[in-house]
């Protein structure tokens, strides 16, 4: 069953599907997809693994972002109602391996699913020939890795706009990239800027607290930014994000400085203050203090 609410926001179309399927797993038995219309050929589709950014037109589609395998036949569906086109690029974010669903089953249905290179080395022990040993919970979810690597640029020239997907200096890890739409004047950056709160330098993953800053430094307000979850918004947005980052990381290392242990930093909330707007999301407050603590002992 399919039910379809239409908003109209700071002229900006918002679609929410709602859909009902029966699979295998009592874990994935319902999935919810959020549509949000950016411009006629640029959607945003939320899912329970995040946001999902997609060119869609006569040239077919680019999916970039971060896909669930329960949301996959969901947005395949949407896709249909918007091209005749059967091409299909999927470029997937990096996840830790634990929450990682590889390819998200976008593979079995066709598509040139590609990852960074390092990020794809984690799920299966070398990112390109013959493959490693799989997560186990891949067969459970009837997905597989990524088939196509890649290690700077991918370049796409699809329904008349330009879409570059650049690797970044690690952020949240060493496969973060920034993807820019160029006629839409669209960017995503995946969990280097969460939008639901607080970020993670996920240091078994190769990420950095300098690397982080470098990615969230933009200076156009102008630009639309897509979150890894949550609404669309823009670069002032972004900018509140980053100063926060700094205002935390100066705090922090004023106490390291000072020869404090991170029992000590941790004891004197050196973020409080932002919580009320950063502190829900998935990253905890403590959590987010002691890496950056962890950073800046290094």
């Amino acid at each position: 069953m399919e039910t379809l609410r239409v908003f109209r926001q700071s002229g900006t179309i918002l679609v929410f599907a709602f859909f009902a399927f029966a699979v295998s797993s009592a874990s994935m038995a319902q999935e919810k997809v959020g549509v949000t219309e950016i411009t006629p050929t640029v959607l945003v589709f939320a899912t329970s693994a995040g946001n999902l950014v997609a060119s869609v037109g006569p040239d077919g589609v680019l999916l970039v972002g971060k896909a669930s395998a329960a949301s996959t036949p969901l947005v395949d569906s949407i896709l249909k109602q918007r091209t005749k086109s059967s091409v299909r690029y999927v470029v997937i974010y990096p996840e830790t391996v634990a929450k990682s669903e590889g390819d998200a089953g976008w593979g079995r249905l066709g598509a040139f699913v590609a990852m960074h290179e390092n990020a794809l080395r984690r799920l299966s022990g070398d990112a390109m020939g013959t493959a490693g040993v799989l997560p186990s919970h891949f067969a459970d979810l009837g997905v597989d890795r990524p088939k196509i690597a890649f290690s700077q640029v991918l370049a796409f020239d699809l329904n008349g706009d330009s879409i570059h997907i650049v690797h970044q200096k690690p952020g949240y890890s060493d496969a973060d990239a920034l993807t820019h739409f160029h006629a839409a004047n669209v960017f995503y950056l995946g969990e280097a800027f969460p939008g639901d709160g607080y970020p993670r330098i996920d240091a078994a993953q190769g990420g950095t607290l300098e690397g982080l800053l470098d990615q969230l430094t933009w200076t156009d307000s102008k630009q639309r930014i897509v979150p890894a979850r949550g609404k669309v918004t823009d670069g002032r947005d972004l900018k509140a994000f980053r100063d926060m980052i700094v205002s935390v990381r100066d705090r922090v290392q004023r106490m390291v400085n000072e020869g404090h242990t991170e029992s000590d930093v941790l004891a004197a909330h050196p973020a409080s203050d932002f919580d009320e707007h950063w502190g829900h999301g998935l990253v905890t407050t403590d959590s987010f203090v002691s890496q950056v603590y962890a950073a800046l002992k290094k």
